[in-house]
């Protein structure tokens, strides 16, 4: 590992050391070779995370040494792809790949582990190292032998990777295959028909390496033979299989180890050259071997952790173009070099106060990519707090609680954690976790007011808002969440839930009807708040609601009374002096305060130098000495006022009389009030007549339906009967089916009924006049009366 990586590394440490705490991990599937500005994934929407808070705490992609392949697009919250990805380049043969980034937020600071594999495509077809291969082999060569052929080389993996080879034609040879021990395939080709130089002494043969990814790629390589004279022995490896050791981060030029191979044969045919000819990519960058003397030495760098060992084959080829190969096995010997990895499985949520001893708060994941001793972890805590850690399996460590916690004390804590392997010399990591301690739930909700009064306005809208009470838990969290609830009691006789509600999570306090201020003045009730605990805890506190009157109702006129149809008059004589009192209009209002204060003015009047009335009082007096010259009939139309706003009137008209008797009166107001009783009257005369026709109808059936009977009673009995007829007796006064004479009466109607009883209505005063022509006709309907009491008693038959 070189000392940049290092520093990078040590940074990254120090940060995650610094920032103390790991969020959230999140991981991605991305296939290489992406273009740039591809979406990776939304770590916005993946990490619960809104854009602005993106934003304001500058989010960013720390990538440590490697290269910048994703970068965050903060307006969007995506990760993109910053530089095109190649599979291959980045992890060579390694699976999976992936890339392992942090995302950093300041103010506070947070880190979010993120994981991106890289996922291979079969962007690469197999290769040949080599435009062409050349064979010199000798025209004695036996049926069955063996050409060692060049692998082809495929930087993908799994199913992308080379599958198979095929060559052409195969009429003098046909390819062999072997299985390695790293998975890998070796090709040989096998001659399976003699070769006769003077028949033939040239072969053009093509190679076919094929993978098995979609599409299917293959690579081609030329094959020339050349057909020798005889070469009978081919170079022979001293072992079939060399193995080595090497020490990760050794020197470039270290020497590894040495390969021999002999051949019988003398001059060109016994001279060996030796070749790395192992398929696998980048092996001949970290290896080399001397072709003359078969010398593997370093030619690269080479890491425990990235690859525990290699494996090749190495060629021995003599002149005649015969070879043999071996396999070299080179083992990598680990140092410590690598800091202990912290995972934390399982973040430490928050724990009650009360929570018992060796509870479990976090599971810790710690891996040392060393090995032996260097991979040996132990683990240990910060001092003075309540906590252990154990180590209940390999590389497992679990946090535990080991004193009780007070929440009143300390509501949070702090823990560093640190691991160091035991290697030489010794390498250590830390991280810090917090863990939140809730409370019990051991405080009852407290309002802010012993006492609550509010004010709200008549005629209020339905659902209308009145005040907002306020209740504190000094608890935490849901012991602390306070619910509003009104508790049961009655106004007026009816639920109080029918005039208020409240609301559960606020503690608005709002109208459920309308309010009417001259029927409810106010009323008081009580609200529990309530926390969210088990068993839960609560309070009371009693709510007064004042109603408000509004000008909502109109003056109300009590005298004089509007009597319908009939003319009402006051009397003033003609000698009235000045300030003389007509009459007293008087109103009532059932609002309160100014909204029923009452002023009254004169609207309208036939003379108005005559009459004034009294703003206050509403009495109506003459303003100037009555004169002979003055009318006798004055019409006065008074207005009533509150002082409400707006204001609200009603009107009366006052009919009044100067005169100093009743015919004069009589004769200029000229009224008839016989002519409005003379329909009801009529209606109910009507009324009686049909129903004594009805009982007289009955009556004679049932006079003649008795009749009959006793005939029929009488022939059974005499056994002979005359059939006699009954005449029924029809009083005289019925001939004509109806009554003779008309009466008229006055009647006086409520207001609560459209038909009301007839009766005799005296006046008012001595001032006052009520159907001022009924003073000359007074004994006449008494004498018409008694006329219809008696038509009424004889008309009725017994």
């Amino acid at each position: 590992m070189s000392v940049k990586a290092k520093t990078w590394q040590q940074l990254a440490y120090v940060l995650i050391y610094i920032f103390n705490v790991i969020h959230a991990q999140v991981s991605y599937s991305t296939p290489e070779e992406m273009a740039k500005g591809s979406v990776v994934g939304n770590i916005a929407q993946d990490l619960g995370l809104d854009l602005q808070r993106l934003k304001s705490r500058e989010a960013r992609i720390y990538t440590g040494d490697s290269t910048e392949y994703v970068e965050l697009n903060k307006e969007t919250g995506f990760l993109l792809i910053k530089e095109k990805i190649d599979r291959e380049v980045l992890c060579a043969k390694t699976t999976p790949c992936a890339l392992h980034l942090q995302m950093i937020l300041d103010n506070p600071v947070e880190l979010y582990k993120i994981t991106v594999e890289i996922t291979d495509i079969n962007d690469n077809a197999p290769s040949f190292k080599k435009k062409e291969i050349r064979f010199d082999i000798s025209e004695s060569a036996g049926i069955g032998a063996k050409f060692m052929l060049e692998k082809a080389l495929d930087a993908d993996v799994g199913n992308n990777g080379l599958q198979s080879y095929s060559l052409k034609p195969t009429d003098h040879f046909s390819l062999k295959l072997h299985n390695q021990a790293d998975g890998s395939k070796s090709v040989e080709m096998v001659l399976q028909k003699s070769l006769d130089r003077e028949q033939r002494d040239q072969m053009s043969l093509l190679l076919t390496a094929i993978d098995g990814g979609e599409p299917q790629l293959s690579g081609t390589v030329q094959i020339h033979v050349t057909v020798l004279d005889a070469n009978d022995n081919a170079p022979l490896f001293t072992q079939k299989t060399y193995q080595a050791t090497l020490t990760e981060n050794a020197k470039k030029g270290s020497k590894i180890t040495t390969v021999s191979a002999s051949d019988s044969d003398v001059g060109p045919y016994g001279k060996i050259t030796y070749y790395i000819t192992d398929a696998m990519d980048g092996v001949t960058d970290v290896f080399v071997i001397d072709q003359t003397s078969g010398e593997v030495t370093l030619n690269g760098e080479v890491d425990y952790e990235l690859e525990k060992s290699y494996q090749f084959d190495i060629e021995a080829k003599d002149q005649g173009g015969l070879s043999d190969s071996c396999k070299l096995i080179i083992d990598v010997i680990d140092i410590n070099d690598n800091k202990p990895i912290i995972n934390i499985l399982s973040m430490p949520k928050p724990i009650p106060e009360d929570s018992k001893l060796d509870r479990v708060i976090a599971i810790i994941n710690v891996n040392d990519p060393d090995s032996g001793a260097s991979g040996q972890v132990h683990c240990a805590l910060s001092d003075n707090i309540p906590f252990s850690i154990t180590s209940p399996s390999n590389n497992f460590f679990s946090l535990k609680t080991q004193q009780e916690l007070d929440r009143e004390k300390n509501a949070e804590y702090n823990i560093t954690v640190t691991c160091a392997d035991e290697g030489v010399p010794q390498l250590s990591s830390s991280v810090s976790l917090q863990l939140q301690i809730t409370d019990v739930n051991d405080n009852a909700p407290l309002f802010e007011k012993n006492y609550y009064e509010a004010y709200i306005a008549e005629n209020n809208a339905a659902g209308q808002s009145i005040l907002t009470i306020k209740a504190s838990d000094a608890d935490w969290n849901q012991n602390a969440r306070v619910s509003y609830i009104l508790e049961e009691s009655a106004v007026n006789g009816l639920s109080v839930s029918s005039y208020v509600s409240v609301n559960a999570e606020s503690g608005v306090i709002s109208a459920v009807r309308t309010f009417d201020y001259e029927q409810l003045k106010y009323f008081i009730f009580r609200v529990k708040a309530q926390d969210g605990g088990s068993p839960p805890l609560s309070s009371n506190v009693t709510v007064k609601i004042i109603i408000q009157d509004q000008n909502d109702n109109a003056p109300q006129i009590l005298y004089p009374v509007q009597a319908g149809g009939s003319v009402v008059a006051e009397m003033v004589p003609r000698s009235a002096d000045v300030g003389y009192l007509v009459t007293k209009v008087v109103a009532v209002d059932v609002d309160s305060g100014q909204n029923a204060w009452l002023s009254y003015k004169l609207q309208k009047a036939t003379d108005r130098a005559l009459f004034e009335v009294g703003a206050q009082n509403g009495e109506i007096r003459t303003v100037r000495q009555v004169t002979d010259t003055d009318a006798v009939k004055h019409r006065l139309t008074v207005v009533v006022e509150d002082n409400g706003q707006p204001f609200r009137s009603a009107t009366v008209t006052v009919n009044v009389a100067i005169a100093d008797s009743f015919p004069e009166v009589i004769s200029e107001f000229n009224f008839n009030p016989e002519e409005k009783h003379n329909d009801n009257l009529t209606f109910y005369l009507i009324l009686a007549l049909a129903v004594v026709s009805i009982l007289f109808i009955l009556s004679l059936i049932a006079i003649i339906s008795v009749k009959i009977y006793r005939c029929k009673q009488e022939r059974q009995f005499y056994k002979s009967a005359a059939n006699l007829p009954v005449i029924p007796y029809y009083p005289p006064v019925y001939a004509d089916s109806t009554l003779q004479r008309m009466y008229n009466y006055e009647m006086c109607g409520t207001t609560d009924s459209r038909m009301s009883d007839i009766k005799f209505v005296r006046p008012y005063s001595q001032n006052t006049l009520v159907n001022v022509s009924r003073a000359g006709t007074v004994q006449r309907e008494n004498k018409e009366q008694e006329e219809a009491d008696q038509s009424l008693e004889f008309g009725v038959f017994t």
